[in-house]
């Protein structure tokens, strides 16, 4: 999520209030405090994250990684994940079926 001794910023709070804000329409959605970010949960599996900068991505596989690529989205530099823009952050609906995607992957990616 972010680098040894990165301090957590204020964005990434903020960040994390939105992000639970926007999947409130989903259920069993919860956050925790990791390496200077945030995991974000369905059911105790990760999904998403945010790092200590405030910048949020969702997990990938095979075939979301096509998707995320399609879209233009940043890869995380070391893991699975990718950043999600800021529009689709912001629009619940879009935000919802994302995540989804990343939370339908299988816990052991």
């Amino acid at each position: 999520m972010g680098r040894k001794g990165d301090k957590m910023t204020n964005e990434a709070q903020l960040t994390v209030e939105l992000f639970l804000e926007k999947l409130s329409s989903l259920q069993n959605i919860t956050s925790k405090k990791m390496f200077g970010g945030y995991g974000i949960f369905h059911l105790g599996k990760m999904f998403a994250m945010v790092d200590s900068k405030g910048k949020a991505f969702l997990k990938s596989d095979a075939s979301s990684k096509v998707f995320f690529e399609r879209k233009s989205c940043q890869k995380h530099s070391r893991m699975p994940y990718y950043a999600i823009p800021e529009k689709v952050l912001n629009d619940s609906k879009t935000l919802a079926q994302w995540a989804l995607m990343s939370i339908k992957i299988p816990k052991d990616l």
